[in-house]
């Protein structure tokens, strides 16, 4: 179980010549721990998942698996999905042996796989992992669109423990009705809209902008989950960075903001970061 109420989605290090750069990736989640945060989701959002081949996130997670501080003490979780099948599982076997404290189960994009298909797809991964999973549902990127009788299906089995929703949101409140474990957890992806998906039964945040800002935003997160009052000082704040965070293309922007850090984060994979 992931006792974390938010996770920093991190992106990945790229050189200029867009190759992996591992140790990128690795001295920004230790700039994150070094600040406070014990909760990073690696290789599973901010737009990258599906440029990166299997061989390279197997190298991200054995980089991961040899850092002993990092893997001992914060709540790592490691995005798995792929446009096949096989890889994905073979990705889910390499996790199961190490100390990933959770997986992020995402649908393929473009193939758009039935109902059926997507529910024999996610049970295979969930099971050769053997980790605690959340599923993701991001329809505007993927083209698919996990039903709701698919996911109380999958909330059903042991090791699902909660939703990463972008798609309708307003669905969460009959699915918090519906799921039967009651320890079931509604992630929203990202800062937007966050205090109005509060009251319709989201209790958790995928971040973007921790990346960036990653004590302001767990402080205003924690604010706002329960119900402290927000001064009109903290409203600007945070309104100040959501501006500058997803203004024009966001993952350009956290990663310009990390290099300017003097951590090496790198470039996008092109068409993200043209300009």
């Amino acid at each position: 179980m992931l006792k974390e109420t938010m996770h920093i989605a991190v992106p990945t290090a790229f050189y200029e010549d867009e190759s992996l750069n591992i140790q990128g990736t690795i001295e920004h989640i230790k700039s994150l721990y070094s600040q406070g945060i014990h909760s990073v989701l690696v290789c599973g959002s901010t737009g990258e998942q599906h440029s990166l081949t299997l061989k390279e996130k197997l190298k991200i997670l054995d980089a991961l698996a040899a850092e002993e501080e990092l893997i001992d003490n914060m709540e790592i979780i490691f995005g798995v999905s792929s446009i096949r099948q096989k890889e994905a599982v073979e990705l889910a076997k390499r996790i199961q042996p190490t100390k990933i404290a959770a997986i992020l189960l995402g649908y393929p994009p473009y193939i758009l796989p039935t109902q059926k298909e997507a529910l024999i797809y996610a049970k295979k991964i969930i099971h050769f992992s053997e980790k605690p999973t959340i599923l993701y549902n991001n329809p505007k990127r993927t083209g698919f669109d996990l039903s709701s009788e698919s996911i109380i299906e999958l909330s059903d089995l042991e090791l699902v423990i909660g939703l990463k929703e972008a798609g309708s949101t307003k669905r969460v409140l009959s699915l918090k009705n519906e799921i039967q474990n009651k320890n079931f957890y509604f992630y929203a992806g990202g800062e937007m809209q966050l205090e109005e998906k509060i009251p319709l039964g989201f209790n958790r945040l995928s971040s973007i902008a921790g990346n960036v800002y990653p004590l302001k935003v767990k402080e205003w997160f924690m604010h706002i989950i329960s119900k402290q009052i927000i001064t009109e000082q903290e409203k600007l704040e945070i309104t100040s960075i959501l501006d500058e965070v997803y203004t024009g293309s966001p993952l350009a922007n956290v990663k310009k903001a990390i290099n300017e850090k003097e951590i090496p984060m790198g470039v996008c994979r092109s068409p993200l970061g043209n300009a």
